[in-house]
């Protein structure tokens, strides 16, 4: 059965996102991705805060083929990667390292407003790294 949190757009939201996330998948048989999502967790809800200033609705499901994550947001502005040429940039990092580390992953309108952000990770085989 999916876990839900509800988050307030407040940056305190993010570490506690963080935690929750490593918390939920630890438990679980796939805990090995635990840090993998807790970071990609801290990617979605700190874009949530900078950009969204809406609260958000994070939703972990371990019941299926892969590790779905899903951010529901407030904001219709769907993320996009972002075009730094400053090496020591301090944020627009997120989405490359979503794109890099996920199975699938993907950004979607809501009809009755706001936006679905997700990803999802395949399971390790055997438990294993």
């Amino acid at each position: 059965m999916p876990e839900h949190l509800e988050l307030s757009p407040l940056p305190e939201s993010v570490a506690e996102a963080r935690r929750w996330s490593a918390d939920v998948v630890g438990r679980s048989p796939d805990h090995e991705l635990a840090d993998t999502v807790s970071l990609l967790v801290s990617e979605l809800v700190s874009n949530v805060v900078l950009h969204a200033h809406t609260a958000c609705d994070l939703t972990i499901d371990l019941t299926g083929e892969r590790v779905r994550v899903e951010v529901r947001d407030g904001s219709g502005l769907l993320p996009a990667r972002a075009q730094y040429t400053e090496p020591f940039a301090l944020s627009g990092r997120g989405m490359v390292l979503i794109e890099g580390l996920t199975a699938a992953h993907g950004a979607a309108p809501l009809v009755d407003g706001g936006k679905l952000v997700s990803f999802e990770l395949e399971h390790a085989p055997d438990g294993s790294p």
